[in-house]
Order: structure tokens, then sequence, then C-alpha cells
């Protein structure tokens, strides 16, 4: 019998909410189905025992403590655990999760009755890591939702456990349940003190043993083109096709500096969206790379472009807006890997190869690091995540829950 009964029962039923961010709301969070999860949230935690259970007014972050059960002259740091309720930019409604039960690692998986999708080795031999494991999958025509819900549920677990289970000593437990973090404006009203944690990590990562304290620096681009339209028929030497000149300033960036041709530490310049006419356009681009001179050199490179193009049209055509999104946590976390070796010495504590390497993106832990709580990110089990391919092994969210509680039973010999 497993040793959380309630881990994918609670996974499962937090997949079946819909709760997709908009990057286009001005509201927090950014959608009322996040508002109606959070209360749910918040009815459970209190249901299991924790204490001071609330919704903060300012970021719509659930908050959770669980108290200390040691000594009361004793004194270690504060540990939270962070994880995000929102998931990403794809159909995320009526989500229909299957269990595929020992799976054998070389099969094709069929998404759903309809079997107009599947998950297969061919495609995403990942698979092949996964013979003998439960799988989760959705049913092909949404995502599943384990980023970032596998690490809810693996969080609520945890606290859940050393509820049931006393005679564990453990230190103050504070949890954060965010919304939006997919849209990247999640952890902008995050309150370290009022979160009121010395050590945190984000459970939002993905393989068994991923532990990630470097994230790219991140910044978004958006430029507005001005066009001149005119009748086609008379429009030599006067038309100035907007869509024209977003294509020739798409082609003055690096070719080979884009998400399908790099990896590593290589950043890159990826063009999001584009929409226009020959009047106006409208691109929005997101800027990446982990060395903060880099990347302050991709931004200046925009900048000179527009200069350019602009100069060569004699009027301001191009207009840019930059606008910074995170930074990389290492040049935080770095200062004082403490939070580091704990979570690497609760994985080789539990026979899991810790797996540290640059992480392609960011995480809210990348906002909450700079704000002065060190925050890195450590597996919750999701693989092809923000897709319809998406799945999570119920085996790797169980060692994802044994890593907490490693983390929590080493923090308790470590004096404040």
């Amino acid at each position: 019998m497993t040793k959380y009964p309630n881990l994918v029962t609670r996974f499962i039923g937090y997949a079946k909410k819909e709760t997709r961010s908009d990057e286009k709301s001005t509201t927090i969070p950014s959608t009322q189905t996040q508002v109606l999860f959070a209360k749910e949230l918040v009815a459970e935690l209190q249901k299991i025992g924790l204490q001071d259970v609330r919704i903060a007014a300012e970021s719509g972050y659930v908050f959770a403590t669980l108290p200390s059960n040691l000594a009361a002259q004793t004194t270690i740091k504060k540990l939270g655990f962070i994880a995000h309720m929102d998931t990403a930019d794809f159909n995320a409604k009526n989500v229909q999760p299957q269990v595929i039960p020992n799976y054998d690692g070389r099969s094709a998986i069929r998404l759903g009755d309809q079997g107009k999708y599947e998950l297969s080795p061919k495609d995403f031999p990942n698979l092949k890591n996964y013979s003998g494991h439960d799988l989760i999958t959705a049913a092909g025509d949404t995502l599943l939702g384990a980023d970032d819900k596998a690490g809810i549920a693996e969080i609520i677990t945890a606290v859940e456990y050393l509820q049931q289970h006393p005679a564990i000593k453990h230190g103050e437990i504070r949890i954060g349940i965010g919304p939006d973090e997919e849209i990247g404006t999640g952890a902008d009203h995050f309150d370290v003190s009022e979160f009121g944690a010395q050590l945190a990590y984000t459970v939002d990562g993905g393989p068994l043993g991923e532990l990630e304290y470097e994230t790219f620096n991140a910044a978004q681009a958006k430029l507005k083109i001005s066009g001149k339209n005119v009748h086609p028929a008379t429009a030599k030497g006067v038309m100035v096709n907007a869509l024209q000149v977003a294509f020739d300033f798409h082609e003055k960036l690096p070719a080979a500096e884009v998400p399908e041709k790099t990896d590593g530490r290589q950043g890159y310049f990826h063009l999001l969206q584009l929409d226009g006419t020959v009047d106006e356009a409208l691109m929005t681009y997101i800027i990446r790379d982990h060395d903060r001179a880099k990347f302050e050199a991709r931004k200046q490179l925009m900048r000179e472009i527009v200069a350019e193009m602009n100069n060569f049209y004699g009027q301001r055509r191009l207009q840019l807006d930059l606008k910074d999104q995170y930074y990389n946590m290492r040049e935080v976390i770095e200062k004082d890997m403490t939070v580091v070796e704990l979570a690497q010495q609760a994985m080789k504590n539990l026979g899991i190869k810790p797996i540290i390497y640059p992480v392609r993106g960011g995480t809210d832990g990348s906002k909450i690091s700079f704000m002065g709580l060190p925050t890195p990110n450590i597996f919750a089990g999701g693989e092809n995540m923000h897709s319809r391919f998406e799945f999570v092994s119920a085996q790797v969210m169980e060692k994802a829950t044994d890593v907490i509680l490693e983390i929590i039973k080493l923090a308790t010999l470590q004096k404040d």
C-alpha cells in the first residue's frame, strides 16, 4: 500500500479544476476560477488542521502554517514550500485525467477514448524512463495541469502526513500557493514578511531529481509599428506596409538565437505573437539569457535596431516597450548555498541523484529570491508540460513528497 493514499486522488481532483490564468486580465488573481480554487484549498487546509489559513489580499496567495512541534526553546529556520495554482496557455477546460497502471515503457498511450492523439516513446523518448510506473495523463484535448498541481498535491500531502504522524519532529512550516505564475505576474505582490519563512522552495520542477537554482534573466518586448496604407495601385513610394516593417525588424535579429536552435546556457529572442494590417502591426517577443551582461546586450540590440529603422524612415514608425520580468536567482542564492545543500542532502538520503542544471525558464522563486527569500526549485514530476502530451508518474510524485519531508527532517537538525 502506498505511503500516501490521498496523493493521487488529491492531484486528480485538482487537475479537474479549471484554473487557467489570463495575461490580458487586470485582476489579482487574473481569473475567477483561480479565486474559487483558492477558496477550496483554504477549506482543505483548515480541515487538515493547519493554522492561520487565509488568502492574502494583495497577492491572492493561499497562506497556511503548520506550527512547530519542537520544544518551546528550540529555534530553527522556518521553512516555506510554494507552488502555483494556475495552468498554462493551453485548453484546460474539462480536464479528464486517466491513469495507466504499470506502464511498460514501450507502448504508445492513447489519449482519451477517441484516440486522436497518442503519447508515444517514438515522439517522447522520456517515456522509456517510466517502465513500471503508474502514469497519469489527460484525454488529449486538454493539458493535464501537473504544472503545478502536482506540486500543490505533494506539499499538502506532506503536511497532512506530518499531522498524522506527530512523532516526526519539525519546525514551523509555511505554505504558499499562488496564482498567475504562468503569465509571469504571480509573485509580483508576494509579501516575504507576511509569508514568514527564512528558507523556501518552489515545488514546480520536472522529472525525478531536478534541483534548480539558476534560471534565465527574462524580459518582454512589445513593438508597435505604424504603417501608411494607400491603394496598392498608387502605392509606389508612398505605402509603408507595417507587416513588412515587422518582417524586416525580425530579420535583423540573429537568426540562430531562437528557442528551436538553442539549448543549455544559450539565450534567445522568441517571437511570441505578430498581429496586424498594412496600417499597423503589433509584435511581442520574450528575451532570455542566463548571463546578465548578455541579457542587457540583447535588450540593447533591440533598441538599436528600432533606432536604425526609425532613422531610415525619417520618423518614429517603431515604438518599443521593454519590460524586465525576472532575473537569474543564482545571483542571490550563490551567496549562501544552505538552501540548495539541504535539498541535495535530502535527495541523496533517499537514493535520488540530484540533477542540477541552469533551467531554461523561471519560477516564482526567481522573483521571490530577489525579494530576500532564497527559493530554489525542486522536482514535482511533470513532463511534457504546457501541452496535451503532459504526464506525471505517481511514483515520482511520491518521491517528491518524500523529499519535502526529508528536507523538513534535516532542517530540524540545523539551529537558527
